[in-house]
């Protein structure tokens, strides 16, 4: 496909301008291998999180809150694209409806595997399950950490952000914020 030449010429292009020889055997396929980790890394813009979620609603009684943590991902920061790693910690208080575990990490790739912020991708993960799923409440908390601010520029290196999104109860109740709080505190920094 003529997309996937561009990319790779583009590639080579940008090894060449930093001093490579393009032609050094190590290098051979490397825009290839390049091509191909991007499009799977970057598959986020081919997804679309609506069909995640609806594919996975059940019925249910439950109104509890329902804590998924720990989600480790990786994104890339759209400034100097270069790797965000971090977790996420999902929450929600079902409204009739509950949607399949294995979802709320699926969602949360379809936001990171696109070139983001940090802060973006917490509200865009939250407004999703909101929009989609229905319930009483989402509270979406990311802790990770930014290459662009350990490999290069200020070079911290563990130092760590942590953003949150509140929707519904999560938002509007104390108890509801201080319990997802506790659950998650102890995954912090980890």
């Amino acid at each position: 496909m003529q997309s996937e030449i561009e990319f790779e010429n583009a590639i080579k292009t940008m090894l060449e301008h930093i001093g490579e020889d393009v032609n050094r055997e190590g290098l051979l396929d490397t825009p290839k291998r390049v091509r191909k980790a991007y499009e799977f890394m970057c598959s986020g813009y081919k997804q679309d999180p609506k069909e995640i979620i609806q594919k996975a609603l059940f019925t249910s009684t439950n109104d509890e809150m329902v804590v998924v943590k720990d989600i480790e991902f990786y994104s890339f920061c759209e400034h100097h694209m270069l790797p965000i790693i971090g977790k996420a910690h999902v929450a929600y208080i079902p409204n009739g409806k509950v949607i399949g575990l294995s979802k709320i990490p699926r969602v949360v790739d379809v936001f990171a595997r696109r070139l983001q912020i940090q802060e973006q991708l917490t509200e865009q993960i939250c407004d999703a399950l909101n929009e989609h799923l229905k319930p009483k409440g989402v509270a979406v908390m990311i802790d990770a950490r930014h290459m662009c601010m350990e490999m290069r520029g200020v070079e911290k290196i563990c130092s760590t952000t942590v953003t949150s999104a509140l929707r519904g109860l999560f938002k509007s109740n104390k108890g509801t914020k201080d319990e997802f709080l506790s659950i998650v505190a102890q995954s912090l920094h980890k």
